[in-house]
């Protein structure tokens, strides 16, 4: 079968401050709290998931909650993370509220053939909101802060740094079946940021590769990215992933059942974490879609030590 990733699943990114975090994505941002649980491999810590209003795959921002330093930053790194929007006019709007809001933003311009303004959060994570006029229609969430139509609609492009491309792109294009589509230089330093896409194409389903070989390599903490999760339709496409990644001689997690979707985990050779994951089940698989986030959410394996995890989680 012609296997082929479909886009940009969730990423998944550090804070070291949860409340504020929950207060940044919520109401400045205007995502929704789809998923309020736990790290499934460290209980003592939030694993928060932010989305559209119905939680879209390919709309997850989500956060470990880790009393760590902030990250240094570096090469062998995801280094920004793109948010899609509508249009030109919904930029605008963007750059007026985050500035009300206190934060800065940088000029409204294209990059990477995109149209879009460069910001970060309270910790110094890096985002890029870009119009994506030819999205499919957003779900926008009816409680939000931001107007339905300047709401954001979902993750991508996703960029990343390493010191060496020769490493990296047989992963992408041999192993993951991304193609190499395109360049367009560098515009903090020399080089060039090389695009790969998947399955359709379009700003949902690309990744970025920057070459930053006289970087240092970043150190991960607080404002840092953890991992980046591609999009796999179902269970039996998910079955031919770890084969085909086993069959490469990639080490890897094998298959890991989160609940609402099934994960394959592996470092490509630059060290960046990876992660194929299922559509489906989705968020819905334990709290209906009118109240995802409102409380305490554990899968099944973790409900017999409810009691334990919640006195050890600070109050968001």
């Amino acid at each position: 079968m012609a296997l082929e990733l479909t886009g940009i699943h969730h990423l998944t990114a550090v804070t070291a401050q949860a409340p504020r975090n929950l207060e940044f994505y919520t109401q400045v941002l205007g995502l929704r709290l789809i998923k309020k649980t736990v790290n499934q491999d460290d209980v003592t810590a939030y694993h928060l998931f932010y989305g559209d209003g119905v939680a879209t795959p390919g709309a997850d921002l989500t956060f470990f909650d880790w009393p760590t330093a902030p990250e240094k930053r570096g090469t062998h790194s995801i280094t920004r993370t793109g948010l899609r929007v509508r249009s030109a006019e919904t930029l605008a709007w963007w750059k007026e509220h985050l500035a009300a809001k206190g934060y800065q933003s940088g000029n409204i311009k294209e990059r990477a053939g995109h149209l879009s303004l460069d910001f970060e959060d309270f910790e110094g994570q890096r985002f890029r909101l870009l119009a994506d006029p030819k999205a499919e229609t957003g779900h926008p969430w009816e409680k939000s802060p931001v107007p339905a139509e300047h709401q954001i609609i979902g993750l991508g492009p996703i960029t990343m740094s390493v010191p060496d491309l020769a490493r990296t792109a047989p992963v992408l294009s041999q192993v993951m079946n991304m193609r190499e589509v395109r360049t367009y230089p560098a515009r903090e330093r020399s080089g060039a940021i090389h695009v790969f896409e998947m399955g359709a194409g379009g700003a949902a389903a690309e990744l970025h590769v920057e070459v930053n070989p006289d970087l240092p390599q970043a150190r991960p903490g607080a404002g840092g990215v953890h991992h980046v999760a591609f999009r796999t339709p179902d269970k039996a496409e998910f079955d031919h992933w770890v084969r085909r990644v086993t069959s490469f001689g990639l080490r890897s997690s094998g298959e890991v059942e989160r609940y609402y979707f099934t994960s394959l985990y592996f470092r490509e050779p630059n060290g960046i974490l990876f992660e194929i994951a299922t559509d489906g089940p989705g968020f819905t698989a334990d709290e209906p879609l009118e109240t995802l986030g409102e409380a305490l959410a554990l899968p099944p394996f973790l409900e017999p030590r409810r009691a334990a995890i919640e006195a050890g989680l600070k109050p968001l």
